[in-house]
């Protein structure tokens, strides 16, 4: 089966992830046959606007596929590195895309996922969009540019998305920035067959509608007051300080969901959870692509570090959702701990520019 389709209709590029057994998860052939379509539709004059979709019902795309990932650290291979490389290539390419990018968000969106949509011109969610950057549920880290975008959600929205992990709904996409429109589900194919020949604004707007609220925006008052600290200890205790409090908040009822939140919390790898911040903060003065590349050092060190394989074992693999995290607990992980993943790689920093190896 090919895991990527392309077709042009009317002056549509169609890109369409074909793995529905995985939720489309990317894997390197699929980011690198991407890079090269989407560099040739830029110049193709036939081509106003490109869609992207997932085949399936179950969404556009899952993330990564992180199996291949734990096999490659467990080889002690550099595979993952490269398909960073390539991947955060096309994420910097549909950031600056110089045509409509149209990206249905439709069902599971999530990490690398978010990487191939939320990065695009023109962003739809619908009722069934479930999305999100759950990295540190694996001991890793969001990436795909994830960092920047949710380091400029309103207030420290994002900074409770990346931290918990939390799957989010179209709504609350539409909250943080990282979506555009809301469009029914069942409405997508008849947008489809408009983009053929209709600007993607002119139709997007025609299938449009308001969408319902963001449970994420009514619970703004206490996630900002609760995340407004460079510290995550800090920030465990004032959600559990917000959780004890009897009487409710203007902007939403805090208790349970502040407690739930740092249970949440202190379950992930204390590293991912400390670095994550640490990346949510200093991504607030990068540009994206200063951002991938910082995501890029981050990522190379959990590489070698343990949680990211324990992370992916524990959920994918072995699947006993009791992974063993090394250090344990967040008092036990140092400012110097954290640093260390951000020091500059040397000759192995991240290119944007340099074209895809044809045996990506």
């Amino acid at each position: 089966m090919t895991e990527v389709l392309f077709e042009k209709r009317g002056h549509l590029g169609v890109i369409t992830l074909n793995r529905p057994k995985a939720v489309n998860a990317l894997n390197a052939g699929m980011v690198h046959a991407m890079l090269a379509q989407l560099t040739a539709w830029a110049e193709d004059d036939g081509v106003a606007t490109v869609l992207v979709r997932g085949a399936g019902e179950r969404g556009l795309c899952a993330g990564g596929d992180i199996v291949a990932i734990y096999r490659d650290i467990l080889g002690g291979g550099t595979e993952t590195a490269d398909f960073w490389q390539n991947e955060y290539r096309l994420n910097s390419l549909i950031a600056a895309y110089p045509k409509p990018y149209v990206a249905f968000m439709d069902g599971l969106v999530l990490g690398g996922g978010v990487g191939i949509s939320a990065h695009g011109s023109v962003r739809v969610v619908t009722e069934r969009t479930r999305t999100g950057m759950p990295e540190t549920t694996i001991g890793f880290v969001p990436d795909v540019g994830g960092t920047w975008l949710l380091a400029r959600s309103p207030g420290e929205t994002g900074t409770h998305a990346a931290l918990t992990g939390a799957h989010l709904t179209g709504p609350d996409a539409l909250f943080l920035g990282l979506a555009d429109h809301f469009v029914p589900s069942g409405n997508l194919p008849e947008l489809a067959a408009a983009l053929e020949h209709e600007s993607a604004e002119a139709a997007v707007v025609r299938f449009a509608r308001n969408p319902p609220p963001s449970g994420l925006e009514a619970q703004r008052n206490w996630i900002d007051a609760a995340y407004a600290s460079d510290d995550v200890e800090d920030i465990v205790r004032r959600l559990r300080t917000v959780g004890g409090a009897t009487d409710g908040a203007p902007g939403g009822e805090p208790g349970a969901d502040a407690t739930e939140a740092a249970t949440t919390i202190e379950a992930k790898s204390p590293t991912a959870v400390k670095v994550t911040l640490e990346s949510l903060r200093r991504a607030k003065g990068l540009t994206l692509d200063e951002a991938l590349a910082q995501e890029y050092r981050v990522g190379l060190r959990f590489l070698v570090a343990p949680d990211f394989r324990e992370g992916i074992r524990a959920q994918v693999v072995d699947k006993d959702r009791t992974p063993q995290w090394k250090p344990a607990t967040l008092h036990e992980v140092h400012e110097a701990d954290v640093e260390r993943f951000f020091a500059p790689l040397g000759d192995r920093e991240l290119n944007l520019h340099t074209k895809e190896p044809d045996n990506a």
